[in-house]
C-alpha cells in the first residue's frame, strides 16, 4: 500500500461520491418540484465547496495516490473499497464538481416534467462520476462506470427531444458494448495477477508478455474509444447531444467523454505500455483523422448542437493526440485540453440551450441576427467560440499549444497533418458567430430577451475560467506535473527492458 497515501481522518472522497447519492434519496420524498430544484443546487453546491478541500489539501510534489481510503469488501476475491486520487484525477473530480450547480441551474425552467426525477437523475450522475476518477479497484470503478449509463440513459431518453428514444438506445448500445470489452480486460488482469488482485496500482505493477499486453490494450481500447468518442467509434455522440436536454448535453460534453481519455492515462499507458507503444503511431494517425474528420464535419452543420457535438469529436482528437505522443508536454497539454474542453464546450452547449428556450430551435438560420436584440448573450458566445477555436488568451490555446509541441517533438509529419484541424474550427466557429451575429433576421417580428440574472451567473464562472487557464495555466500544470512525470517513468521503464527500446523519448 505504499502507493497511498492514508487519509487519517476526514474520509472526504466518500463524502464527495456518496453526498450526491444521498442528496438523491431525500429528493424522493421532498414535497414539490421548486423545493427539488433548491435541494439540488443545494447538494451540488456544497459538493462543489468541498471539492476544494481535495485541491488545498494536495500535495504536488509526489505521484502517490493521496486522501487514500481502504476497506476490504469481498475478502474471498480480494476485492477492496480504496479509493485515492492523483494529479490527473484531482482536476477531473474538481471538474465534475463545478460543472454540476450549473447543470441544475440551466435545468432549472428547461425542465418542466418530472422534475424531481430529473434531478435525481443528476445527483446519481454525480455519485458515479466522482467515484470512477476517485476508483483504485478495478471492481469498484467498473461498478460506477455501469452505474452511469443508466441516469444519462433516462436523462436522453424522457427529457430529451423528438429522437430521445433512438438516441438513447444508440447511447446504451455503444457504450454498453465498450463496457463488456473493459470487463473482459479486467477479467484477463486479474487471472493472470500472482496475487490474484483487482487493485488498479498494484496491476500497474504487473509484468506481462507483450501478446498478452496487445490483447488487453484493445479491449480496453475499444472501450474507451466509444468513450472519447474516437473516428470511427463516434456515431452514437451527435445523436446523443442533439436530443439530450441541455444538462446532459452539457454532462456528456464535459465530463463522461472524458472517461474514456482519463482511462488511456490510467489503464493503457501503464498497465499495457509495450502495446501502447507498438500501437501508438496508428492511434496518432486516428486522431488527426478525427481532427479533420470533426472539423470539415462542423463546417457543413446548420445545427448548432450537432456542430458543437462534432466539433468534439475534433477536440478529443487532439486530446489523444497529445496522451499518445507520449512526452510530458503532449500529456500535460492533453489533460489540460480535457479540462479545457469541459469548460468551453459545456458553456456553447448551455449559450444553444438558451437560445432555444427563447427560439424553440437550435437551426443557425433561426439565430442569426441576433445580436441585437441579445447583446450581452452574443459577448458571451463571441468569447466560447473564441476559446473554441484556441484563440491566443483562451484556455485551449494552452492547451494545443502544448499537445502540438509535444506532438513536433515526436513526428513532424503527424503533428503538422493535425495543424488544418486548427483553421477548420477557426471557420466552423466564425461561421457560426457571424450568422449569429450578423447574420440576416429570418423573422423581424421575433423580440428575444437578452440573458437574465441567472443566466448571466450561469456562464460568468466559466468565463473566467477561460482567461485564468489562458492566461495563467500555472496552478493547473503544476498540480498534474509529477503524477505525468511518474506515468511516463513507468512506460520508458518497460520500453527500456525490451526491444521497443529507441521509440521513447
Amino acid at each position: 500500500m505504499d502507493f497511498l497515501v492514508m487519509n487519517e481522518g476526514f474520509p472526504l472522497l466518500s463524502v464527495l461520491i456518496f453526498m450526491p447519492l444521498a442528496g438523491a434519496l431525500v429528493t424522493m420524498f421532498l414535497p414539490s418540484e421548486s423545493a427539488a430544484r433548491a435541494w439540488a443546487l443545494i447538494v451540488t453546491t456544497a459538493c462543489a465547496l468541498l471539492s476544494i478541500s481535495l485541491y488545498t489539501g494536495f500535495d504536488a510534489s509526489t505521484a502517490q495516490y493521496q486522501f487514500g481510503e481502504h476497506h476490504p469488501w469481498i475478502s474471498q476475491w480480494n476485492i477492496n473499497y480504496t479509493l485515492g486520487v492523483d494529479g490527473i484525477s484531482l482536476l477531473l473530480i474538481l471538474l465534475t464538481t463545478m460543472i454540476m450547480p450549473f447543470c441544475v441551474l440551466a435545468s432549472w425552467n428547461y425542465i418542466a416534467k418530472r422534475v424531481k426525477a430529473f434531478m435525481v437523475c443528476l445527483m446519481v450522475m454525480e455519485c458515479a462520476m466522482i467515484g470512477v476518477f476517485a476508483a483504485l479497484d478495478f471492481v469498484l470503478f467498473y461498478i460506477l462506470w455501469e452505474a452511469m449509463l443508466i441516469p444519462m440513459y433516462l436523462i436522453i431518453g424522457i427529457w430529451g427531444g423528438p429522437r430521445k428514444i433512438y438516441a438513447s438506445i444508440k447511447f446504451f448500445i455503444y457504450t454498453l458494448a465498450g463496457s463488456v470489452m473493459l470487463l473482459v480486460a479486467i477479467i484477463a488482469l486479474y487471472l493472470t495477477s500472482a496475487p490474484h488482485t483487482f487493485s488498479i496500482p498494484m496491476l500497474m505493477g504487473g509484468q506481462y508478455s507483450s501478446t498478452f499486453q496487445l490483447l488487453v490494450f484493445l479491449a480496453f481500447f475499444l472501450a474507451f474509444a466509444i468513450k472519447v468518442p474516437m473516428f470511427p467509434f463516434h456515431t452514437w455522440l451527435p445523436a446523443a447531444h442533439v436530443e439530450a436536454p441541455t444538462a446532459g448535453s452539457v454532462i456528456l460534453a464535459s465530463i463522461l467523454l472524458k472517461m474514456g481519455t482519463y482511462g488511456f492515462l490510467r489503464f493503457c499507458l501503464p498497465i499495457t505500455p509495450l502495446a501502447t507503444i507498438t500501437l501508438m503511431p496508428y492511434i496518432l494517425w486516428l486522431s488527426v483523422v478525427a481532427i479533420l474528420y470533426g472539423g470539415f464535419t462542423a463546417l457543413a452543420q446548420k445545427d448548432m448542437k450537432k456542430l458543437i457535438a462534432y466539433s468534439s469529436v475534433g477536440h478529443m482528437g487532439f486530446v489523444t493526440l497529445g496522451i499518445f505522443v507520449l512526452n510530458v508536454q503532449g500529456i500535460e497539454g492533453a489533460i489540460l485540453q480535457m479540462i479545457n474542453h469541459g469548460v468551453t464546450t459545456g458553456a456553447l452547449f448551455l449559450c444553444v440551450g438558451m437560445i432555444y428556450e427563447r427560439t424553440h430551435s437550435r437551426e443557425l438560420d433561426q439565430a442569426s441576427g441576433i445580436g441585437k436584440q441579445m447583446p450581452i448573450f452574443v459577448t458571451f458566445l463571441a468569447f466560447f467560440s473564441l476559446s473554441s477555436l484556441a484563440f491566443p488568451g483562451t484556455n485551449s490555446f494552452i492547451g494545443e499549444f502544448l499537445i502540438l509541441a509535444g506532438g513536433f517533438s515526436r513526428n513532424l509529419i503527424i503533428a503538422g497533418a493535425a495543424i488544418p484541424g486548427a483553421i477548420l474550427a477557426a471557420a466552423y466557429m466564425l461561421r457560426m458567430l457571424q450568422k449569429v451575429i450578423w447574420g440576416g433576421v429570418d423573422n423581424p417580428k421575433q423580440k428575444l430577451n437578452d440573458l437574465n440574472g441567472r443566466e448571466m451567473v450561469i456562464l460568468a464562472p466559466f468565463l473566467l475560467f477561460v482567461f485564468w487557464i489562458g492566461l495563467g495555466p500555472e496552478p493547473f500544470l503544476s498540480v498534474m506535473h509529477t503524477s505525468v512525470a511518474h506515468l511516463l517513468e513507468q512506460v520508458a521503464s518497460a520500453a527500456n527492458s525490451t526491444a521497443v527500446v529507441g521509440l521513447m523519448p
